[in-house]
């Protein structure tokens, strides 16, 4: 299908679209859908977002879109430098970015200068997002890094991950120790709570973020925060994101 046939004509300065052929942008970019369903290629690969999840998109990376009857979609262009630490980074639903465009979309600006505080205030909450709390170095050797990879979002064993790359726990627990300082398991664990803490900082209550990172409860969420921080239970329970900011450093 032709650029043409998917897409639609509106103002300029704009942030609204309602589909589009293969592209790409020179700036980094975002989408976010309003309501019903976008169908996406993005880098070649297929990929769907549903109602208020959003995708962060590094310049150049090429993508389309399809939006059936209904559904709605925002593409606001970001500045220069706001972009994702991976070419893709798949969101979610971030409450404050829901909220933000849902404000736009309302608004409506038209303008640059009437663009630029709702891009602004996207950009600080995307930035929040993409700042890490822990501070992770991958793992550098082929097989380390595919488990890097797969670990955070899978309950499998260190066993079982090392097993689909035939070779030992053992091996794959040395390989981590040595190009990241940490051992696989506190490894994983702080990937995982940096996922739980970009949705906190980005609206999301406790019980949501546990889940984003794998977490059967927000307990578990919070026991693994106080261990690894330092924080208090209760603390942490109040108002996480203050805790989290008014930490004193992460223990090692």
């Amino acid at each position: 299908m032709t650029p043409t046939a998917l897409s639609a004509v509106v103002p300029e300065n704009s942030i609204r679209f309602l589909g589009h052929g293969t592209h790409t942008h020179d700036e980094p970019h975002l989408v976010h859908v309003v309501t019903g369903t976008a169908e996406l290629v993005v880098d070649g690969a297929p990929l769907t977002l549903r109602t208020h999840e959003s995708l962060w998109l590094a310049p150049g990376v090429p993508h389309s879109m399809r939006l059936p009857d209904g559904a709605m979609a925002l593409g606001p262009i970001l500045s220069p430098g706001v972009e994702p630490a991976q070419r893709v980074r798949r969101l979610g639903v971030v409450p404050a970015v829901t909220s933000l465009l849902t404000a736009a979309l309302c608004a409506g600006p038209s303008t640059p200068e009437q663009v630029a505080p709702f891009r602004a205030a996207l950009e600080d909450v995307l930035r929040g997002l993409g700042t890490d709390y822990f501070a992770l170095t991958p793992p550098q050797h082929p097989v380390a890094r595919a488990v890097a990879a797969e670990a955070p979002g899978t309950g499998a064993t260190l066993d079982e991950l090392a097993g689909r790359r035939r070779t030992s726990a053992r091996h794959v627990q040395r390989l981590f120790l040595e190009e990241t300082g940490l051992a696989f398991g506190r490894w994983r664990t702080r990937s995982r709570l940096n996922v739980a803490i970009a949705r906190l900082r980005g609206g999301s209550q406790l019980d949501a973020a546990a889940h984003a990172a794998g977490y059967a409860t927000r307990a578990g969420l919070l026991r693994a925060l106080s261990r690894e921080t330092g924080i208090g239970v209760p603390e942490l329970s109040h108002d996480p994101v203050a805790a989290l900011a008014a930490g004193s450093g992460v223990p090692v």
